[in-house]
């Protein structure tokens, strides 16, 4: 296997991320089996494909013809053997959970050819975690992506086992869908930008959930300081508060953290009670029109919790 012989691109997962690395993948030339065992996410996932194209084409990082050309490389499928059958490379985006991913990779390991190279995307597990479930650990590694509108950053991260050959083409093809791959030296949950990422949103939850300050005040004191155009709970509710709780709640156990227990409870009463961010339309915020995009927000606040 070369990069030049990847030709066809599977996502696994149509949800948040899946569909924007298939729409990436597909902008640049390939064409890409987006699956998921859920139809009515494969048909969110067709809504938002077109939001997206319509967010990159206003932002003129593509052409109108480009995006329409894009659309039409891409099939949609809950069907696994037509979805895996012709795959050349892999990209797994499914809830964090590494009994999960390992048993969908065993999966698609009895469909997919000898050469196919399998990738996860996950954003707190290693590869290690499910390595030898996947039944070709040496050809498994981690290739994350970030919102692609706002960043070309990918985080490339093998485990002991993987083929050095396999992280070259890798590395290549990151390169080849217009990505700028960061290659770790051996596994860090979290990777780099997230490992910082998530001490910031635990600081941020840790005043909200001790009820030392607003939701809004909390973001409104990092966003007039920083001047960055969301704060940590705005982020967290792009990023999916069903995935910051389970990312949170999955490392405060297996750590025994007590503070980051609490902090994960917090994020789920907002998951049970429905409110999972911009995808749901309500999170910590109200969408399409949170209250921090507002011109007045840094000096009219309410300053009280949305929720």
């Amino acid at each position: 296997m070369r990069c030049e012989d990847i030709k066809t691109v599977l996502i696994i997962g149509a949800g948040t991320m899946g569909h924007q690395i298939g729409f990436q993948c597909a902008v640049s030339g390939y064409d890409v089996m987006l699956y998921d065992v859920f139809p009515e996410m494969l048909k969110k996932a067709e809504e938002r494909l077109d939001s997206l194209a319509r967010r990159l084409v206003k932002k003129k990082m593509i052409s109108s013809a480009l995006a329409e050309e894009a659309r039409e490389r891409m099939v949609l499928t809950s069907d696994a053997r037509k979805a895996g059958e012709n795959a050349d490379i892999v990209s797994e985006s499914v809830p964090e959970d590494p009994k999960l991913k390992g048993e969908l990779f065993a999966k698609f390991n009895d469909i997919c050819p000898p050469a196919t190279i399998f990738t996860t995307n996950t954003s707190s597990l290693v590869p290690s975690m499910f390595a030898m479930a996947t039944g070709r650990p040496e050809q498994l590694l981690a290739l994350h992506f970030h919102d692609i509108a706002l960043s070309r950053i990918v985080d490339v991260m093998p485990h002991a086992g993987t083929d050095a050959t396999i992280v070259e083409i890798v590395v290549d093809f990151a390169e080849k869908i217009g990505q700028i791959p960061i290659v770790l030296k051996k596994e860090q949950p979290g990777y780099l930008f997230n490992n910082m990422l998530m001490a910031y949103l635990d600081a941020a939850l840790s005043l909200a959930s001790a009820e030392v300050a607003s939701i809004e005040d909390i973001d409104r004191a990092w966003m007039g300081i920083m001047h960055t155009p969301a704060g940590p709970f705005g982020i967290m509710d792009s990023v999916g508060l069903d995935t910051c709780w389970k990312i949170t709640h999955y490392w405060a156990e297996k750590k025994g953290n007590t503070k980051a227990l609490k902090n994960a409870a917090f994020i789920k009463s907002h998951v049970d009670a429905g409110y999972l961010g911009q995808k749901s339309g309500r999170g910590f915020y109200t969408y399409p029109a949170p209250t921090f995009e507002s011109p007045d927000f840094l000096t009219k606040g309410t300053h009280t919790q949305v929720i």
